[in-house]
């Protein structure tokens, strides 16, 4: 104001009024200023008028937001509307301010006008049917529009129309909808047809019993644009409103008339993609018995065979004809080995990616994919490679990083996980920082949408669920990497200033919303968002596999995970400062209670930690004796068996000198720990990962903290100079003679014995032949001459296909690619990958079981 008061220049008082907007956007408060505002642009523009169109669209936007819709009307068709230049950026501008001031029949003649001009715009015509009906629902929907997680279902309200008024409205919709497509019939615009869809939907909605017609209007949608990859994308909404009788018999209507298309070899194959993509939206591929299924992939590998010479002379860089149907076999293979837990389809659905990814190495969806498969199978190497494959760069580290980052923290890879989150948080606060330039520049070059593009952006980062579960993750991997010293623990907690600065950040996210910016569309079907994998669990007969966005459920849920890891560094320096407590007072005969500050906080934590797991801190210590003593299940604990098992390390850290409470802490790392090797078994890793992924969590964390405690007690046993020696024997023999050495001697026994079990059942993964895992891979591919099904059809398809292809077919690319895959070549790298996670895990329980044993030895010479 002040730059603007001194040279009086249009661009300085618009800064002003963009900030004072942006005040209220980000506040939800102050419209006052908003007034303030609005007057400074009125005296402006009486003493000097306006010279740019952002400056008017800063202008109504600003009567917008006071929902001053008449002013900004009036704004648009004076004289200042003549600084909007394209005819249809001010129609849309016009008509959007008449539905809001509830002008409905002049917005529907302006947005007439727009589809006249433009036919393919489809919001437009969203609106239009919005206004002719009377629903305002439509402006709630782009209003709240989340372009990372779009809504396919669009609200619509019709119960203050009579049947007669709907049928008047809708009458005139389709007339106009269809004077659009005769306008349009000769070129590729999807939107007039579109909107016929939009318009059978409503009146399927309003009541009209008009299933039939609406699977009619599906159907000449699919003669027109079926063989396009958007047609399942643009169906899903109105598949949605169907029966799962009417969506079964549509899919029927699809493969029937597929079959009656005589066109180009390229439609033909874009239909089959598109059928069979319907078929996954609907959820009726999952219905279909094994063999039907089985025969469809087989079909699928042969038309896709047959086309390969389609691609001969693309570029590497260009989509090859077909290419989705490797996806699509690969989905159905995964659904075949869920549904048989037969290992070959999942062997097979890998090998059919990477013939994929060898012929052309571009295709993102191969990657993710695979990713996630070997994930599942614990080739978590190959999956970081799939991962860095995709060249995740600029905001897709945020949008992106969900498909590895779970599997990641779960891992004993700390190397390549320390470089996954320094590279996330790097992203992160690199464009925080920099935010504040890109806003400048854009004051500077007057693009006001811009700074509040901008601004808006920065603060849905900064309350990014990822962006502040990984400054968590980062700090507790730290700890984790320095458990096995209490020193270099101890200067990682100075760092974190003893915990504080995450139990503030605890605090802090317990009123805040957080933002979801993962890109969950992305995810294949069996794993819809990070937290659930239907694989592991039983083949549910379901109708339809969503890709879920359960957003209010998942955000309770993420929040509670990010403020019950927030308070781990603080428990841990905690626990250690009780150590020294705990042991005075075993050898103590009056009683003394030391330091009840440290105790009392401690306290507190653990019941807002028992909280978040939903129950009282009375209720958490009953559960997890009964567990200890077999009363219960390990079933009991949930998904959160990690968390369940961290609170009982610190409530012993809270309570050391309790006996009790060290073999309750004892008997429940055995039981859930041994319990889990047994139920392993012999099995390799292909079938037990999930199971693998949840020992290296107990043993990198709650035993990991309970060791460090173990630390800081033989520390707080041992004489810590010459001056001290005298007092610190007198101390020493006391402590050898009371039952607390014991204690203590009698847990690292245990923990020894314990870990030890684990590195044997490692062991014995890694004492089998390299060789002899990748025969076992292969043969469960291996099919008998006489095998009507099963795994390994496919790949008979494939590798006809490759020994009969001829270089002049295909062109020389796709024939040096047929020629160097090798299915041994994949499995030998599968195998590979299992046994660095396995060498990586080891490693971790044998440096854990020496450093015990270390403290062992130091209390014998207590």
């Amino acid at each position: 104001m002040k730059m603007y008061k001194l040279a009086g220049e249009e661009r300085f008082l618009l800064w002003a009024v963009c900030s004072i907007q942006l005040q209220v956007l980000c506040d939800k408060s102050g419209e006052k200023l908003l007034l303030l505002a609005e007057g400074l642009l009125k005296k402006h523009i009486a003493s000097h008028s306006m010279h740019e169109p952002e400056a008017l669209m800063v202008y109504i936007s600003l009567l917008e937001q006071q929902s001053k819709y008449n002013d900004g009307l009036e704004v648009l068709s004076g004289d200042l509307g003549s600084l909007l230049m394209i005819e249809v950026d001010k129609l849309r501008i016009q008509g959007r301010l008449l539905a809001r001031a509830n002008d409905y029949s002049a917005a529907v003649d302006v947005y007439k006008k727009i589809l006249e001009l433009s036919p393919d715009d489809w919001e437009c015509f969203l609106h239009y049917l919005g206004c002719l009906l009377e629903d305002d629902s439509i402006w709630k929907y782009f209003d709240n529009i989340d372009q990372i997680h779009p809504t396919k279902h669009i609200e619509c309200k019709f119960s203050h129309l009579t049947e007669e008024m709907f049928d008047s409205r809708i009458s005139s919709a389709s007339d106009l909808v269809l004077k659009l497509q005769i306008d349009t019939e000769n070129s590729n615009l999807r939107g007039p047809y579109l909107a016929g869809l939009e318009i059978e939907k409503r009146k399927f909605l309003f009541g009209k019993k008009n299933e039939n017609k609406l699977l009619e209007s599906l159907l000449q949608y699919f003669h027109k644009f079926g063989h396009l990859a958007c047609y399942a994308s643009d169906v899903e909404a109105y598949l949605h409103v169907l029966s799962p009788d009417k969506k079964t018999e549509f899919v029927g209507m699809l493969v029937k008339n597929s079959d009656s298309f005589s066109e180009s070899a390229t439609k033909v194959l874009g239909q089959t993609t598109t059928i069979l993509k319907v078929q996954e939206l609907t959820g009726n591929i999952f219905e279909l018995p094994i063999d039907e299924i089985e025969a469809s992939a087989v079909k699928l590998a042969k038309l896709y065979c047959q086309n390969l010479a389609l691609s001969k002379d693309l570029d590497p860089q260009e989509s090859m004809f077909g290419e989705e149907l490797l996806s699509l076999i690969s989905n159905m293979l995964v659904q075949l080995y869920w549904r048989t837990r037969n290992f070959g389809y999942l062997a097979e659905a890998i090998m059919v990616l990477e013939l994929g990814l060898t012929i052309r190495g571009h295709v993102w969806q191969y990657k993710i994919l695979l990713l996630h498969i070997y994930s599942y199978v614990g080739a978590l190497p190959l999956a970081f490679e799939r991962y860095k494959a995709l060249d995740v760069k600029n905001i897709l580290t945020e949008t992106v990083s969900h498909h590895i980052l779970r599997q990641m923290l779960e891992s004993p890879m700390w190397v390549d996980l320390s470089n996954l989150l320094k590279d996330y948080l790097k992203f992160m606060d690199d464009h925080l920082r920099e935010s504040a330039d890109l806003t400048f520049l854009a004051y500077r070059h007057r693009n006001y949408s811009k700074v509040i593009e901008f601004v808006l952006f920065k603060q849905r980062l900064q309350h990014s669920n990822q962006y502040l579960a990984t400054r968590v993750e980062a700090s507790v991997l730290q700890l984790k990497q320095n458990a096995d010293s209490i020193e270099e623990e101890e200067r990682v907690l100075e760092n974190l200033k003893s915990g504080f600065q995450l139990v503030e950040l605890s605090d802090e996210i317990g009123s805040r919303t957080l933002r979801f910016n993962e890109d969950m569309e992305t995810r294949p079907w069996w794993t819809p968002c990070p937290e659930k994998n239907y694989l592991l669990g039983p083949f549910e007969e379901i109708s339809y596999c969503p890709k879920e966005n359960e957003k209010k459920d998942r955000e309770e849920n993420m929040k509670l995970a990010i403020q019950r890891k927030s308070l781990l560094p603080r428990m841990i320096y905690l626990s250690i400062q009780c150590t020294s407590t705990a042991l005075k007072e075993s050898v103590e005969t009056n009683g003394s209670k030391g330091d009840t500050k440290i105790s009392g906080e401690l306290e507190c934590l653990l019941e807002e930690y028992t909280k978040m797991l939903g129950c009282s801190l009375s209720d958490a210590v009953e559960m997890i004796t009964e567990i200890s003593k077999g009363a219960r299940t390990s079933e009991s604990l949930g998904s959160n068996l990690v968390e369940w098992l961290n609170f009982a390390v610190f409530w012993n850290g809270w309570s050391l000198s309790s006996h009790e409470h060290w073999h309750v802490l004892n008997s429940l790392f055995e039981r859930l720990i041994l319990d889990r090797i047994r139920s392993m078994g012999s099995s390799d890793m292909s079938s037990c990962y999930s199971d693998v992924q949840v020992l290296v969590q107990i043993i990198t964390e709650p035993l990991a903290w309970h060791s460090l405690i173990i630390q800081a007690c033989t520390r707080s046993s041992l004489p810590s100079g010459k001056k001290k020696k005298k007092n610190h024997q007198q101390h020493s023999d006391q402590l050898s003679s009371s039952p607390m050495s014991q204690t203590i001697k009698d847990s690292i026994q245990s923990l020894c014995s314990t870990i030890q079990e684990v590195s044997n059942w490692i062991q014995n993964q890694l004492d089998n032949p390299e060789d002899d895992q990748v025969e076992r891979f292969l043969s469960t591919l291996k099919r008998a001459e006489d095998a009507t099904g099963g795994p390994g059809q496919i790949l008979g398809v494939l590798e006809n296909v490759i020994a009969s292809s001829e270089e002049a077919e295909v062109g020389n690319r796709i024939f040096d690619a047929l020629k160097s895959w090798n299915t041994a070549d994949s499995a030998r790298k599968t195998v590979m990958a299992q046994q660095r996670v396995f060498r990586e895990f080891l490693q971790i329980c044998e440096s854990k079981r020496k450093q015990l044993e270390t403290v062992k030895q130091q209390m014998s010479h207590v």
